[in-house]
């Protein structure tokens, strides 16, 4: 994906609310079924993460890795992730 097409996702996702929250428990198995089903339904997310600022990032890649996802953007807590559901 290249740099336009983030910054028209980015700009998409700007009122966008966070649908999915990452709490104290971490990425469960639970967690990543709720983020592949919201992946399916919107394509385009927000996830809140709450963890410290040096375990965001890693929590982030895992889930772009195992929902075969792009990260899009990450300010503070929220993190933008988009895949594209070829179904629609």
């Amino acid at each position: 994906m290249n740099s336009a097409d983030k910054k028209k996702l980015r700009a998409q996702a700007h009122t966008l609310k966070p649908v999915v929250m990452i709490g104290q428990s971490g990425l469960t198995a639970a967690v990543l079924a709720e983020l592949d089903q919201a992946l399916n339904t919107h394509e385009l997310i927000k996830v809140k993460i709450r963890a410290e600022r040096d375990d965001r990032k890693p929590i982030s890649e895992k889930i772009c890795t195992d929902t075969g996802a792009e990260l899009i953007q990450t300010i503070g807590q929220i993190a933008v992730i988009y895949r594209l559901n070829p179904s629609k």
